[in-house]
């Protein structure tokens, strides 16, 4: 197993509280985000949860794939959608490591003087 996905979401969720007595202003600020991203429920939780989770994936942030696995469970999302949009997230990073190749050597052409 990568990780105590069990003991991460425990942690998050205990540490959260810490940095909110030190800046209440910025954690209320990043809470209210969530809140307007909800906010006119043209997409339900699970749906959400699951667009979380592959954004996740593409910023490779553990907490944030503990945080909305647990989140996504709770949304009554399924292993096989969770799957479907991990295997959106992959062919998504695919792309744009295709589109980041050709700005390198874009950029390896218009430094070295060869014009193509």
């Amino acid at each position: 197993m990568f990780l105590n996905w069990s003991d991460l979401v425990g942690t998050i969720q205990k540490s959260f509280g810490s940095l909110a007595k030190s800046n209440p202003k910025m954690v209320r600020a990043y809470t209210a985000l969530d809140d307007a991203a909800a906010e006119n429920n043209v997409l339900d939780a699970k749906t959400r949860e699951l667009i979380s989770l592959a954004v996740a994936i593409t910023t490779r942030c553990d907490g944030c794939i503990g945080a909305h696995s647990a989140a996504a469970i709770k949304a009554g999302a399924t292993r096989e959608e969770v799957a479907a949009a991990l295997a959106t997230a992959i062919s998504l990073n695919a792309g744009a490591a295709y589109i980041y190749s050709m700005h390198a050597l874009e950029a390896y052409d218009a430094l070295s003087g060869n014009s193509r």
